[in-house]
């Protein structure tokens, strides 16, 4: 089997997690991590090539982007600019139609592809809230997140000056409403009513229910785990009161580099542009002969 180079770009909870599931996939080959130094390499990685700049990893088919958010955009541009697909796992929803747009053309441009929002929610959860619109054209989804850690949400606490480490715990109320509850551990002599004004203007925050905590060790708190509950109750044609309800519980950052690793494997047989999760085949997202997928699931 000819494997897919793959280059980790990040090496944070989600890039451990990918350079694993990596590991373990028949089809797959880890052509390097690119990382802001090649200073204090982890032991679990020393066996591959750690650069600062992927030109130095030779032929690359797909790059892993395992970036912050707000830094996706930047990196995927500049990756599918030198012939290089690129997936990543964007959580921003509003901004998810605006970085598709401009991500397209580029991607079109350079004969590349790119898959963005490409987690677990935004991505998998997608996917599931699309066929239940398909089951059900018309009613009403909720999505439910959590109880759990919000990687995107901690990320974007750990940005505010002042802050030295941060945890924001995502804790349903039902029918799509969420509280954050934000632990913070503070550097030395910022004010806690400084960085909580920041951290409720920030748009992942701005629209919910936040709760601003100064813990002396974030680490004593900090739990991985995450979860969904969805449902749906709407009309199939004209029959009422058909309810759809999906439900997991998982470690967030493991779940989000193996939906990853899949959709880095469907890049390979897109056609140039880039594309959200709704828009992958899912049988793609498998290593192997799709007839014998096929023949397994359907």
């Amino acid at each position: 089997m000819s494997k897919t180079r793959v280059a980790v770009v990040g090496y944070g909870n989600i890039g451990r997690y990918v350079v694993e599931a990596l590991s373990v996939a028949p089809d797959f080959e880890i052509a390097g991590i690119v990382r802001r130094s090649t200073a204090n390499i982890p032991q679990e990685i020393a066996k591959f090539k750690v650069v600062t700049n992927i030109d130095e990893l030779g032929k690359v088919d797909v790059a892993i982007l395992s970036t912050p958010t707000r830094e996706v955009e930047k990196h995927a541009a500049e990756l599918l600019a030198k012939g290089i697909n690129t997936v990543d796992s964007f959580d921003i929803h509003t901004k998810i139609p605006a970085l598709r747009q401009s991500l397209n053309a580029i991607a079109k441009a350079h004969g590349t592809k790119a898959v963005i929002a490409a987690g677990w929610d935004p991505g998998s959860d997608s996917v599931v809230r699309t066929l239940m619109q398909a089951a059900a054209p018309k009613g009403v989804t909720y999505t439910n997140f959590g109880p759990g850690m919000s990687m995107g949400h901690s990320v974007a606490v750990r940005s505010k000056a002042g802050v030295k480490d941060a945890l924001s715990m995502t804790i349903p109320l039902g029918t799509g409403i969420h509280r954050r509850m934000v632990y913070v551990e503070l550097e030395e002599g910022a004010s806690l009513d400084e960085v909580t004004k920041a951290i409720k203007a920030d748009p992942y925050f701005a629209s919910d229910e936040t709760h601003v905590m100064q813990v002396a060790s974030v680490d004593e708190v900090r739990d991985m785990g995450h979860g969904v509950h969805m449902v749906r109750k709407g009309v199939s044609g004209l029959t009422q009161n058909q309810r759809f309800e999906f439900t997991m519980s998982i470690n967030n950052p493991a779940l989000t580099a193996q939906i990853l690793v899949g959709v880095a494997r469907a890049t390979m047989r897109l056609t140039p542009g880039a594309y959200t999760m709704i828009e992958v085949p899912v049988i793609d997202l498998l290593p192997g002969d799709r007839d014998q997928w096929i023949a397994h699931l359907v």
